[in-house]
C-alpha cells in the first residue's frame, strides 16, 4: 500500500507540473501576441508585401499578433550559400504563412518548427537518386523549405496566382492530420461532404482542361494530385479571387469558408 501511494503521488505531482507548464505556456503565447510590430515592420511588410497591405483594418491587429507567434516558435534556419536569415526575410515569409491562419480556426501548423530558406532554387535528390530543381517544399517531420528568390517574386506579385510561401503553408495545413491528401481538418463534421464534392469536382475539371490543353485561373501544377490541387487552389484563391470565384464558385466558396475569409473585399 505503501508503493501504491508513491505512485499516486508521484502521478500527482507530475499532473501538477503539466498543468503549471501549461499555464506558463498559455501564459507567454499571450504575451507574445500582445507585443505590437514596430513601425519599421509594418512599413516594410507595407512595401514588400502587397496581400499585408490589403487587409481590412480590422484584420490588422490579429495578423500582427500571429506574425509575433509564428516569429516566436518557429526557427529559421540559412541553407546553401545564405549567410543569415534576416529579420526582414522572416516577416516577408510569416505574414504569407499567417494569412492562412488568421482565420481559420487553426492557431499554428501542427508538427511545423522550423524553415530552411535556400538563395535560390535548390537541386535534390529522390530516393532512386534522381536529381530535381525545387522552389519548397513540406515536410510532416516539422519543416518548410523555401527559396527566397521564389518568395520575394510571390510576395512582391500578389496577382499572377503563384505564391510559394502559401503553397508550402497550404501543405502544412493538409498535413496536419498526418496525411496530404488535399483533405485538411475542416471546422466541422457537417462540413466534410460539401467539401470532398466541390473539391472532388473541381479537380476532376482542372484534369480534364488540362488534358485537353485548355488555360484555365488554376495553375496546371494543382493537377498533379488532390495535395498538389488544394495547395495551388489556396494560392489562387488569396491571389487571384476575382477570377477563381468568377470560373470555380463552389471552390471560392469552400475556401471561403475554410479560411474564414473573403479576399474579394480586400481593397
Amino acid at each position: 500500500m505503501k508503493e501504491v501511494g508513491i505512485v499516486v503521488v508521484i502521478l500527482m505531482a507530475a499532473g501538477l507540473l503539466a498543468l503549471l507548464y501549461h499555464k506558463r505556456k498559455q501564459q507567454r503565447h499571450s504575451e507574445v501576441r500582445a507585443i505590437p510590430l514596430s513601425e519599421a515592420d509594418r512599413s516594410l511588410l507595407n512595401k514588400e508585401v502587397p496581400l499585408y497591405a490589403a487587409l481590412p483594418s480590422e484584420l490588422s491587429q490579429e495578423m500582427d499578433a500571429r506574425i509575433q507567434v509564428f516569429l516566436h516558435q518557429v526557427g529559421f534556419e540559412p541553407c546553401g550559400h545564405l549567410e543569415e536569415v534576416t529579420r526582414e526575410m522572416q516577416l516577408i515569409v510569416a505574414s504569407q504563412a499567417c494569412l492562412l491562419l488568421l482565420a481559420s480556426g487553426y492557431d499554428h501548423f501542427g508538427q511545423l518548427r522550423s524553415v530552411l530558406v535556400y538563395p535560390n532554387a535548390y537541386e535534390v535528390k529522390d530516393e532512386l537518386g534522381i536529381k530535381s530543381i525545387r522552389l519548397g517544399e513540406s515536410w510532416m517531420s516539422g519543416s518548410v523549405v523555401l527559396s527566397w528568390q521564389s518568395v520575394k517574386q510571390g510576395s512582391r506579385n500578389e496577382e499572377d496566382g503563384l505564391n510559394v510561401v502559401i503553397h508550402e503553408f497550404a501543405h502544412q495545413l493538409d498535413q496536419f492530420n498526418g496525411v496530404a491528401d488535399g483533405l485538411p481538418v475542416l471546422n466541422e463534421r457537417k462540413d466534410y461532404p460539401e467539401w470532398a464534392s466541390v473539391m472532388r469536382a473541381s479537380f476532376k475539371t482542372l484534369l480534364e482542361r488540362v488534358g485537353n490543353g485548355r488555360r484555365t485561373v488554376l495553375d496546371d501544377y494543382g493537377a498533379t494530385n488532390p495535395a498538389e490541387f488544394f495547395a495551388v487552389s489556396t494560392e489562387t484563391f488569396f491571389e487571384k479571387p476575382r477570377q477563381l470565384e468568377e470560373k470555380h464558385p463552389e471552390l471560392y466558396g469552400q475556401l471561403k469558408r475554410f479560411y474564414g475569409l473573403d479576399p474579394l473585399n480586400w481593397s
